[in-house]
């Protein structure tokens, strides 16, 4: 595992990314690639300590598959609640179509006993217009002289049965209200069995759409329940989906924190350990991004924010980026961070990407907020300590385990680059 800063350094150079001892200008998606994801994008801090062990990352894998494990057990109870309900839906829309028929159903036979009734009325209506002829026709007699007797079967008929069982007093009646009543007797009886017919299924339609109604009511109450149960089982699987998913970011970040650690403890034991180190190194053209990111309004916010870190004499802890502790790259990253620099602008880089990850300036040429970086080769690859340029020749910086957080001279560190960084 400690190999692994080191491999991670050659394969920068094997992959091109320093060319001639220039730094290239693929992007710095590739660069990020190359060092398996030690950017800390997104995600914040999340150590309480420094280089994660390997116990913590295991702690947070089994949390991890903990959390899986449950979020799959919620996954089949949705599955299944789901399947419930879409049979649910199939029963609420058959039932729903049931209804709709015997709706439509019911209309027709409303329909037929609101005509049958009309006919009804019709025929009622030539009843009494013959009543009113007969009446008439018993007037005549009576002013003639005549005698009553003949037609006073049909003034007291009870109805057409009534006329037909009298019907020689019928055939002395004249031909037209002969006819009459006969039409009135087929009409009233016609009318009146059309009538009880439409009634009946109006009755008997009425009482098939109430029994519809009601399955509908039931299937549509179940679905609705079941919905309520999927609603609730939808929303414990997002909330587990998102622990899942914090609970993964917390794996891979400590993952992240300890490879970034250990990379920035190699570059610096290596450095400590290498003699021959100049002060300042020779400016053979390395090059960085050709523009910056922030205003001197941002450069200051950071500047001020490492004052404070080194003034509170906050601990060197290697890995970590704040509150309470800081290692050099960290430091760099939570001062930007904090004048409102964020992702994808703004990455937790280790200290040799975040060269290439800024605009070179010489040296002298160097403002309040620039970044200073520090080489045991004079190369990109081998730079192993960065700072934040403070003005009047002085820095601050997280140095080491030993000295902590301080405001230094930028020539108190051997083997400055000749540029500095404008992020």
């Amino acid at each position: 595992m400690t190999q692994t800063p080191k491999l991670i350094s050659e394969l920068i150079y094997s992959e091109g990314l320093l060319v001639g001892g220039f730094v290239s200008h693929r992007s710095k998606a590739a660069a990020l690639a190359i060092i398996f994801g030690l950017t800390l994008t997104t995600t914040p801090a999340i150590a309480a300590t420094p280089k994660p062990t390997l116990a913590q990352i295991e702690a947070a894998k089994k949390a991890e598959l903990a959390k899986k494990a449950a979020a799959d057990a919620a996954a089949k109870k949705l599955a299944a609640a789901n399947q419930t309900l879409r049979t649910l839906t199939a029963k609420a829309n058959a039932a729903q179509a049931l209804y709709l028929k015997a709706k439509q159903e019911l209309a027709v036979a409303t329909a037929a006993a609101i005509a049958a009734a009309a006919h009804a009325q019709e025929t009622q209506q030539a009843v009494t217009e013959a009543h009113r002829v007969i009446g008439k026709m018993a007037a005549s007699a009576y002013i003639l002289g005549g005698s009553l007797t003949e037609i006073e079967p049909l003034l007291s008929a009870n109805g057409p049965q009534d006329l037909i069982d009298q019907i020689t007093t019928l055939d002395k009646l004249g031909t037209q209200n002969t006819m009459a009543l006969e039409r009135y007797k087929a009409a009233e009886v016609i009318a009146r069995e059309a009538k009880a017919k439409a009634d009946t299924a109006k009755i008997v339609q009425e009482k098939a759409t109430a029994k519809v109604a009601a399955a509908k009511k039931v299937a549509d109450d179940a679905r609705t329940l079941q919905q309520k149960e999927v609603d609730k089982l939808q929303a414990i699987q997002d909330k587990l989906a998102r622990e899942l998913a914090s609970a993964k970011r917390v794996r891979i970040t400590l993952e992240q924190q300890r490879a970034l650690a250990l990379l920035e403890e190699s570059l610096a034991n290596t450095a400590a350990n290498t003699a021959g180190q100049k002060k300042i190194w020779p400016d053979i053209g390395f090059k960085g991004r050709s523009t910056i990111r922030t205003s001197e309004a941002q450069r200051a916010v950071a500047v001020a924010f490492a004052k404070k870190q080194v003034l509170a004499r906050k601990p060197y802890i290697w890995g970590t980026q704040g509150p309470n502790s800081f290692d050099c790259s960290g430091l760099v990253y939570a001062a930007y961070r904090s004048a409102g620099l964020n992702w994808p602008d703004w990455d937790r880089l280790n200290s040799a990407l975040y060269a290439g990850y800024t605009k070179h300036v010489s040296l002298n040429e160097l403002v309040p907020g620039d970044l200073l970086f520090y080489s045991y080769k004079g190369t990109i690859s081998s730079i192993h300590h960065i700072t934040i340029y403070a003005g009047d020749g002085m820095m601050w910086e997280a140095n080491s385990k030993g000295k902590g957080l301080l405001y230094s001279n930028i020539y108190s560190v051997n083997g400055l680059m000749p540029f500095g960084g404008r992020v």
